[in-house]
């Protein structure tokens, strides 16, 4: 199946209809202090912002701010503590003319930064998470809004116990299906299937090996018609198979991106942006060439 011919060939969010037809590069921008690979570097808005300058320089196509690290044993951030983090840096981000991601699972940071201009939601928990004393909820949010773009991706249990307890089984059925349950669900809602990508979430409650399953098998995920975003970016994965520290795993990161794009992902996020842009542009070249 040719996903080209099924699936949107454009991304549309908040304020842009990103073209899909081209690889896109989302740049990750964390405001906090304890992330995996480059917690603290950017943990305040000065710094946040000069980072996404930095980004767009070196060729990003997207910024994804955050400010709750998700890594493997992470406990969650109040909520008060991510807004106070987040907030500031999307409300001048916005201006930078490019669109702009939050990555969040709280139903609040969400509207706040969907009210300031926010194109995108990047929710790892795929708009499930609840809280008990709260009705309002991510798929409401999201289904609220006119035109916001939103990436759902698989997570196997949560942050604090999905490496203790990993997937079993076949692990590319079972995070399709979820998937594919989570966007219809979406859609249900009155959510246009071409304001909707899927991230099958490497690193996310998966062993080294389902991990490099979802890449080789990836292209399975396009049979029902929805773009793929790939974040492989200095996962312990490759840190697994290459014996480098999470901030050794430029080429790998690389590495790893190309053959996401390569078997059919439309955007990577990325840490590296300029290597990254630099590889896809050769990656492009050689499609070029008639066959």
């Amino acid at each position: 199946m040719d996903f080209l011919l099924t699936s949107p060939i454009k991304w549309h969010t908040t304020r842009f209809a990103i073209d899909l037809r081209s690889p896109q590069v989302m740049g990750i921008v964390n405001v906090t202090p304890d992330s995996f690979s480059d917690g603290g570097q950017h943990a305040s808005t000065s710094a946040a912002l000069q980072h996404c300058e930095l980004l767009l320089k070196e060729g990003a196509h997207i910024l994804d701010i955050g400010g709750e690290s998700t890594r493997p044993g992470s406990k969650p951030l109040p909520l008060a503590d991510e807004l106070a983090r987040v907030l500031p840096v999307v409300r001048e981000a916005v201006k930078l003319g490019v669109p702009i991601s939050v990555d969040t699972y709280k139903p609040q940071l969400m509207q706040a930064a969907l009210d300031l201009g926010a194109d995108i939601i990047n929710d790892i928990w795929a708009l499930r998470w609840r809280e008990p004393a709260l009705s309002l909820n991510g798929m409401q949010v999201v289904a609220g809004h006119s035109s916001c773009g939103v990436c759902l991706m698989h997570m196997h249990r949560e942050p604090e116990s999905m490496q203790v307890v990993p997937m079993e089984g076949d692990v590319l059925a079972q995070v399709n299906h979820f998937l594919q349950h989570q966007a219809h669900a979406l859609q249900a809602l009155g959510v246009h299937k071409d304001r909707i990508t899927l991230d099958p979430g490497v690193g996310f409650g998966k062993t080294v090996a389902q991990n490099f399953e979802l890449l080789a098998r990836q292209r399975e995920l396009l049979d029902s018609g929805y773009r793929v975003l790939a974040g492989w970016s200095r996962k312990s994965s490759l840190g697994a198979v290459t014996g480098l520290e999470a901030h050794e795993r430029m080429v790998p990161s690389v590495a790893a991106a190309l053959l996401a794009l390569e078997r059919g992902a439309s955007i990577v996020r990325v840490h590296d942006v300029k290597p990254t842009v630099q590889a896809i542009k050769v990656w492009m070249a050689m499609n070029a060439v008639p066959q």
